[in-house]
């Protein structure tokens, strides 16, 4: 069971931004801008390509309706989309709030406390649709 696995069933607690059925989306702990998020299937698959096509359109069309609520809360130039897949072995989606090329390459980390990883989510979550 991936640590992504337990966030979904609530064994690890998360920053959530929004869920449903099939999809679950929260705040990465170690983001690389404000507003990092991820996005996530449910049921646990290992690549985004072992998806059916069904869950792999329905990641998609979450996924973009993350975005859209982290860009009417977190100033940026657009949401960049990454999804590499090799640290967990869970299809994720990184959605990050990016303003240089710099920002998507995983190496420069922002670093935020609990107050404001609580009331970032909040505030996104808010924006969701």
């Amino acid at each position: 069971m991936s640590i992504f696995t337990k966030i979904v069933l609530g064994e690890i607690p998360s920053y959530k931004i929004a869920e449903d059925q099939h999809y679950f989306a929260f705040l990465d702990i170690n983001p690389n801008a404000k507003g990092h998020t991820l996005v996530i299937p449910k049921k646990e698959v290992n690549k985004l390509f072992d998806l059916d096509k069904a869950a792999y359109t329905g990641l998609m069309d979450f996924s973009y309706r993350v975005a859209k609520a982290i860009e009417k809360t977190v100033p940026c130039k657009r949401i960049g989309m990454s999804v590499i897949g090799l640290e967990v072995p869970h299809v994720h989606v990184h959605l990050i709030p990016i303003n240089i090329m710099e920002d998507m390459r995983f190496m420069k980390k922002e670093q935020l406390n609990e107050q404001e990883f609580t009331e970032l989510a909040s505030a996104i979550s808010s924006n969701f649709i």
